[in-house]
């Protein structure tokens, strides 16, 4: 796709100084741009670049003096960054704005879909599947009984959505992503083998959900696994059964939520987390990487280690772990003293 200068201040609302009919058909880091690209200034450590580069186009803040020649065509705007992340995800529009069914495709009688859909080709559509408009399903993604999927949706190659699941508007679903599947439950008996008990719920996603690729979201024995309006998974996540997540939480790749936790809004958790289950974590919490979560966190906690500690608390004892084996030998040689 090929877009003019013009034609991008236009949608970013922003001032030409330059060329407003050079185009570009392509984006850049600001240090790599070539001639035909389109690149952003938001960092001033970057500054330099913008005198050397060959970028077509560059976004720039309104408050941008330059003080040398340049070249490139720049487009001032309110935000470089914000301009240049809204520009990214109008591009993706754009290119991912497929439509039609394709063949072979599996639609039960019962399914049915909205407007503008895109159905890729071996894609599964079980009975009384109800899809939105706009939503585009690329081949391969099995999507099963009595599945509700809203407005603009996108579920992406291989992606498997179990019977019942319901996913609300504006959501993205990555390819590996499973959602509601069994989640973990089972019973010892008497003779100490384990016995599985059905997990009978389903999995609740709200509007303008990220799920990311490998992530699984287990369906909840009773009632509803549910993730709030505007939460943000990343890769390879694993969601148990009856746990609830937050609006506008993220959480990072390979951390795991043990069944029925519930997590605030507006969290922040990163990688490699493991959380138990049956605790509740409050509102506005930050988890630092491989942290273990064990008990219950209040509103605005700041948590790191294993099990994790106050973050503070956790800075400060750290500088006794790495000294003690110094600590240990000054202790010893005290103790001969004694003797």
């Amino acid at each position: 796709m090929v877009f003019t200068a013009g034609q991008i201040a236009g949608i970013l609302d922003g001032e030409v100084q330059g060329n407003p009919e050079v185009a570009v058909h392509k984006l850049a880091k600001i240090e790599e741009g070539e001639i035909g690209s389109l690149t952003f200034l938001a960092n001033p450590k970057y500054t330099s670049f913008i005198y050397n580069t060959k970028a077509s186009v560059t976004l720039v803040n309104k408050d941008f003096v330059p003080e040398q020649a340049f070249s490139t065509t720049l487009i001032k705007v309110e935000d470089a960054y914000e301009s240049f992340s809204k520009l990214l995800e109008y591009y993706n529009q754009t290119k991912g704005n497929k439509v039609g069914i394709e063949s072979p495709v599996f639609k039960s009688d019962t399914a049915t879909y909205g407007e503008n859909v895109y159905l890729g080709a071996f894609s599964y559509l079980g009975d009384q599947v109800s899809l939105g408009n706009n939503v585009k399903i690329y081949p391969n993604v099995y999507i099963g009984d009595n599945v509700t999927i809203g407005d603009g949706v996108t579920v992406f190659a291989g992606a498997k959505i179990y019977s019942e699941t319901v996913i609300g508007k504006n959501c993205v679903i990555h390819s590996g992503a499973i959602l509601g599947a069994d989640g973990f439950g089972f019973a010892p008996n008497n003779k100490g083998e384990f016995t599985k008990i059905p997990q009978t719920g389903n999995v609740i996603i709200e509007d303008n959900v990220d799920v990311g690729a490998g992530t699984t979201i287990d369906r909840a024995t009773l009632g509803s696994t549910i993730l709030r309006t505007g939460v943000k998974l990343d890769n390879q996540i694993q969601i148990a059964h009856n746990v609830e997540i937050g609006e506008h939480t993220v959480i990072a790749a390979q951390t795991g939520v043990a069944g029925s936790t519930k997590i605030g809004k507006h969290c922040m958790i990163g990688g490699q987390v493991g959380i138990v289950g049956h605790i509740i974590i409050g509102d506005y919490v930050k988890i630092q990487a491989q942290s273990g979560i064990g008990r219950n966190v209040k509103n605005n906690e700041v948590l790191q280690g294993s099990p994790a500690l106050n973050y503070g608390d956790y800075n400060k004892s750290y500088v006794h772990f790495k000294n003690l084996p110094k600590i240990i030998i000054r202790i010893d040689n005290l103790e001969k003293k004694d003797r």
